[in-house]
């Protein structure tokens, strides 16, 4: 008998993904632009060699700064290089590191902020006083410059300072929740059951505070995004020939009059990129929260 009951819930779980999702889709019209956007990135980022009509790398000097023609839709910059493909390609190299800083960053700040809330004492004092606040009072793209110059450029040491500047969110936010989850009654019914604190943490408060984490981690792909175009304009990220939205809007600096093309595309893929984050971000924090979740279910049913 127990063995069916273990079995149904991960079916049960992902039965009702899709229906969630839907759900979800449907009430929100925020959250339908930016899951289409967000999904429009991820196909261009993983289909980037079959979407791109030329290399991204390849130099034709005779063609530069040729404007949007049919045979380039974005025209080229100042080494003939066509702008579309570097976009397309471009969008990979954003995806990537928002990807592994999200990850990353999250990671460390939800364990880091976990633990601290979970025991208290000389540790959370710690983690909270010092850590947490050393890093919150600079602005983190400064530390974020102050990291990626010290590391050299590259897109491996763009994601590692982006990564070391952004746990200390996550953290705070990890450790304000546990600190207010761990004295709920379930809580202290496992306690009481003798569960270890390692089965408290993973099994009973991990999963009940995940929600505002997600939130979070959503609005930071485009804050990452944002940091790895602003690295790579200041020449300190991503390094050439490798295609990159911020280094593009670098070298248009001297063409901004003449070649204005060479600006605008770039700065709109940065803009959407951004959008679509915050759209989906801020559509799923409504979401998740009960009230607000009830008004756009009624909102929705009144029209």
């Amino acid at each position: 008998m127990s063995a069916p009951r273990t079995k149904s819930r991960p079916r049960g779980l992902v039965r009702g993904l899709p229906h969630a999702l839907a759900d979800f889709l449907r009430r929100s019209v925020p959250g339908r632009w930016g899951f289409a956007l967000t999904l429009l990135l991820v196909i261009v980022a993983l289909a980037a060699p079959l979407l791109a009509p030329y290399d991204p790398v390849a130099q034709n000097l005779p063609a530069r700064l040729v404007p949007p023609t049919a045979a380039h839709w974005m025209g080229t910059d100042e080494l003939g290089r066509d702008i579309l493909s570097r976009i397309i390609f471009g969008t990979r190299v954003s995806m990537l590191v928002s990807i592994c800083v999200v990850f990353g960053a999250g990671i460390i700040g939800l364990a880091i902020g976990a633990v601290a809330g979970y025991f208290g004492g000389w540790f959370d004092r710690f983690v909270n006083i010092i850590l947490i606040n050393a890093f919150l009072s600079f602005p983190g793209i400064l530390l974020a410059i102050a990291f990626a110059a010290f590391l050299g450029p590259g897109l491996d040491k763009v994601i590692l300072a982006l990564v070391v500047t952004g746990w200390a969110g996550y953290a705070r936010l990890a450790r304000a929740q546990i600190l207010q989850a761990k004295e709920m009654e379930y809580v202290l019914a496992a306690r009481s059951l003798g569960a270890s604190h390692a089965r408290i943490l993973v099994r009973h408060l991990l999963p009940n505070i995940l929600q505002p984490i997600l939130v979070q981690a959503t609005i930071a792909m485009a804050g990452a995004i944002l940091a790895e175009s602003t690295l790579s304009f200041l020449g300190v990220g991503v390094l050439a020939p490798m295609p990159s939205w911020g280094a593009m809007l670098n070298d248009a600096r001297g063409h901004l009059f003449d070649a204005p093309h060479l600006v605008i595309f770039p700065a709109l893929a940065v803009m959407t990129a951004v959008l679509a984050f915050n759209l989906l971000g801020d559509a799923l924090r409504d979401w998740l929260d009960p009230r607000m979740r009830s008004y756009l279910i009624i909102t929705s049913l009144a029209r």
